[in-house]
């Protein structure tokens, strides 16, 4: 869902009549909101309303009003004053159309005017029995009245690119290139975003993505963003699909949805005829938070499975593999057990390859509890010297960089809007201008004075920097929520004396000598999950969630099921579904609402520090 919001500018929510709102509306409208594209509203089982709970239409009016106003609250929640007022959903206007995908119907007021419908009719024919419903899929067809939504609510690529493209591209606006792509130029240069890479057997790699610029065509040169600067592919077909078929045409131009060959990309990539900046990365909701090693049973599989990995990771994006040329391991990372057993059966049959997997390891982050001592870096031959300061980042700026206002980038240069964002949440115009990177929710600044040769060093910096928060000190794992920043360093004038192989141990030594000054403690990975069960397993679920060193957080009982709201940590997960499927009688279901870091409680810190050192063969 996260990459094909990159690529429309409108979508449809679905939600369910029976059951309300479901923590994935709020996940997908937080997609598409994130992305700046314009919901409406599709309410589908209306059939179930009338056949099981046989509703009154007074009745089911109030629980459409109920599913409508959650939806609106979510959107203003999501989307904020500005937009959350502009795309609120109504009855009256037909953004909002109901019916049944099952049977085929729908209505929206617009369209019952137009045909002459009411729900009254609609619960005739249900109350005919048999298939009479039949009927309805001539009188008030679904496709006509959803597209009818479709074309009425939701913009043009011409229009919400003028809004879009400010969030997720942060280029120059001015220059030619950012031009085209707020006008949706068919004419400028080409801008291409892939969303989708599939492996065809006789075409190659396929890429999928949006136009945002210019006009695709087959044999043109183009630079991609995962290519070293410089290097150019070339487009060798452009299709565009037709259901599950796909056809070759001549052309895409901006605004359009197409595939292109003859490219080996990833999604996220940003195709263009110009050396541009490039579109923002595009980010999921929930990290990866369960590690599995893979290896091949037969050694001669070896080079095959690194292949296939690769294609798996192009394939579903969400999933991280790494593979460590020094240990010769494969680690692939998903959001949970039941993701890595699918991508799992996936290589196994799909694949064709025989692959046996380690127990499932939980990914922790590291972060800092106070400000650290100012640490001094040294260059292997002495003649630079680094000083860096580490602190926690402020809990306004982590909240903004975890709603994705800011850019996570390095910042070559100065972009107003971004400035201003940080000054709103606090930060000094001084302290502003500083900021010199994001990554990955860390960040560093550059806080020195006077110094020439800065620009010169400051990609090495930032290098190591990146390098640092992939590799925290306390167990080799990535960081969360750390501020650094270079207070001053003494560098030699002569360049040839500090380059890379200089500056990297400095930096990194710097960095990671401030952080162990400054409390590191480990946070896990914790869960938000929701638990249904009829009423009677209440005390079971409970039991369930004390016994995996969770917290209840809410408890609601209707209609004879009960609904459990629950914090969890992923590492006491394992074999929850079996575990649910026999306290409940195979009658409890859990879904997935939030996920987020914690602190480990100080009591197990030693003992999970050490086994995750033990196992990475750290001294």
């Amino acid at each position: 869902v996260t990459r094909a919001m990159r690529a429309v500018d409108g979508a449809i929510v679905l939600s369910c009549a029976v059951e309300g709102i479901m923590p994935q509306t709020e996940t997908v409208l937080t997609q598409a909101l994130r992305e700046r594209v314009k919901p409406i509203l599709f309410i589908n089982k209306v059939d179930r309303l009338i056949k099981e709970l046989k509703l009154t239409p007074e009745a089911m009016q109030e629980r459409f009003i109920g599913v409508i106003n959650s939806v609106n609250k979510l959107i203003l929640k999501i989307a904020g004053e500005e937009y959350g007022r502009k795309w609120q959903v109504n009855v009256a206007d037909g953004s909002v159309a109901f019916g049944s995908a099952f049977h085929n119907w729908a209505l929206s007021i617009p369209f019952m005017k137009e045909k002459n419908l009411g729900f009254k009719d609609i619960i005739d024919v249900y109350e005919a029995g048999g298939d009479s419903y039949k009927v309805l899929q001539e009188k008030a067809a679904i496709h006509e009245c959803i597209l009818g939504a479709v074309i009425d609510h939701l913009p043009a690529p011409t229009d919400a690119q003028g809004y879009r493209i400010p969030k997720i591209w942060h280029g120059d606006r001015e220059e030619a290139f950012g031009q085209s792509l707020m006008q949706c130029n068919k004419d400028g240069p080409v801008g291409f975003v892939v969303t989708k890479i599939e492996v065809d057997p006789q075409a190659g790699e396929i890429a999928t993505g949006r136009v945002f610029s210019g006009t695709v065509k087959k044999g043109l040169s183009v630079f991609q963003s995962s290519l070293p600067s410089g290097q150019q592919g070339r487009i060798q077909q452009v299709f565009i699909r037709n259901g599950a078929k796909r056809e070759i045409i001549n052309h895409a131009s901006a605004g359009n949805i197409c595939g292109i060959s003859g490219l080996k990309s990833f999604p996220g990539d940003t195709v263009s005829t110009v050396e541009a900046h490039p579109f923002e990365e595009l980010s999921h909701i929930f990290d990866p938070v369960i590690t599995k090693a893979i290896e091949a049973q037969v050694t001669s599989d070896l080079p095959k499975l690194i292949e296939v990995l690769q294609q798996v990771s192009k394939e579903d994006p969400s999933i991280k593999v790494e593979i460590n040329e020094e240990t010769g391991e494969h680690l692939i990372s998903g959001m949970g057990e039941l993701h890595l057993e699918v991508i799992e059966n996936r290589i196994i049959s799909e694949k064709n390859m025989k692959v046996k997997t380690s127990p499932p390891i939980v990914v922790y982050r590291e972060a800092i509890t106070k400000p650290g001592e100012e640490a001094e870096g040294k260059t292997p031959n002495k003649h630079n010297r680094l000083f860096f300061k580490v602190e926690p980042i402020e809990p306004a700026i982590a909240d903004l960089i975890k709603r994705g206002e800011v850019p996570q980038e390095r910042y070559k240069r100065k972009d107003l809007e971004v400035r201003q964002k940080f000054i709103d949440a606090g930060y000094d115009a001084k302290v502003a201008d500083k900021i010199k990177a994001i990554n990955n929710g860390n960040m560093i600044l550059d806080g020195t004075r006077g110094i020439v040769q800065i620009n010169e060093i400051m990609e090495l910096v930032l290098d190591m920097f990146e390098d640092v928060m992939k590799k925290g000190p306390v167990a080799s794992e990535p960081c969360i929520g750390v501020k650094v920043t270079l207070t001053d360093c003494k560098l030699h004038e002569d360049a040839i004396h500090r380059g890379p192989a200089q500056m990297y141990p400095a930096v990194r030594e710097g960095i990671r000598a401030s952080m162990r000054t400054a409390n590191p403690v480990l946070f896990e990975p914790v869960q938000t999950m929701l638990f249904n069960a009829p009423e009677e397993y209440m005390g079971e679920i409970s039991k369930l969630v004390a016994n995996m060193r969770g917290q209840l957080i809410d408890m609601n009982s209707e209609s004879g099921q009960v609904e459990v709201t629950a914090k969890v940590p992923v590492g006491e997960m394992f074999g929850m579904s079996n575990k649910l499927r026999s306290a409940t009688g195979g009658r409890g279901t859990s879904s997935l609402i939030d996920q987020a870091f914690e602190r480990l409680p100080d009591k197990l810190l030693a003992k999970v520090t050490r086994q995750i050192r033990d196992r990475k063969g750290l001294k």
